[in-house]
C-alpha cells in the first residue's frame, strides 16, 4: 500500500485537496479527527490529559478553549500535551492504516497538518505539501475565522 502524507499550513487549501482525494475514493486518515477522538470520554489519551490538565475539563468533557489558553504561551505545557496525545494518535492512525491495508486499498492519504514538525513522518512513503501565496492564506483565514 502506498502511504501519502498530506500537509500544509492553516488556510492553504489542504482540506480542499483532502476532499478531492476522498471524492476519488481514496481513504483519508485525518490526524485532526483522531486527535479529537483520543480525548473524548473513553478515548486512548483522555486519562493522561485529564490528569495533567484537570482545570481544562468539565466532568469528562474537555474544554478546548481552556486547554488552548493553558498551552498557548507555555511551550513546556504544549510539549507535555503532545507527549500525552501523540502516541495515542499514532496508534489510532496505524490501526486505521491496517484496516485499509486488509481491505486491499492500494493508496491511503494521511492528512497531518504538522507532518514535518511532528513525529509521524515515518508513517508515510511520500509527502504532498499544499501551499498558497501568503496574501491568499491570510484572506482565507480572516474569512474563515471572522
Amino acid at each position: 500500500m502506498l502511504k501519502i502524507g498530506l500537509t500544509g499550513g492553516i488556510a492553504t487549501g489542504k482540506s480542499t485537496v483532502s476532499r478531492l482525494f476522498r471524492e476519488r475514493g481514496i481513504p483519508i486518515i485525518d490526524a485532526d479527527l483522531i486527535a479529537r477522538k483520543v480525548i473524548e470520554p473513553e478515548g486512548k489519551a483522555i486519562e493522561g490529559v485529564k490528569a495533567a490538565f484537570p482545570k481544562c475539563f468539565d466532568g469528562d468533557l474537555l474544554n478546548r478553549p481552556a486547554l488552548g489558553r493553558e498551552i498557548f504561551h507555555d511551550e513546556t505545557k504544549r510539549q507535555q500535551l503532545n507527549q500525552l496525545m501523540h502516541p495515542a494518535i499514532r496508534e489510532e492512525m496505524k490501526e486505521q492504516m491496517r484496516t485499509y491495508e486488509t481491505a486491499g486499498e492500494p493508496v491511503v492519504i494521511f492528512d497531518i497538518p504538522l507532518l514535518f514538525e511532528g513525529t509521524m513522518l515515518d508513517l508515510v512513503d511520500y509527502s504532498v505539501v499544499v501551499y498558497c501565496r501568503e496574501e491568499i492564506q491570510l484572506m482565507r483565514l480572516m474569512e474563515r475565522n471572522g
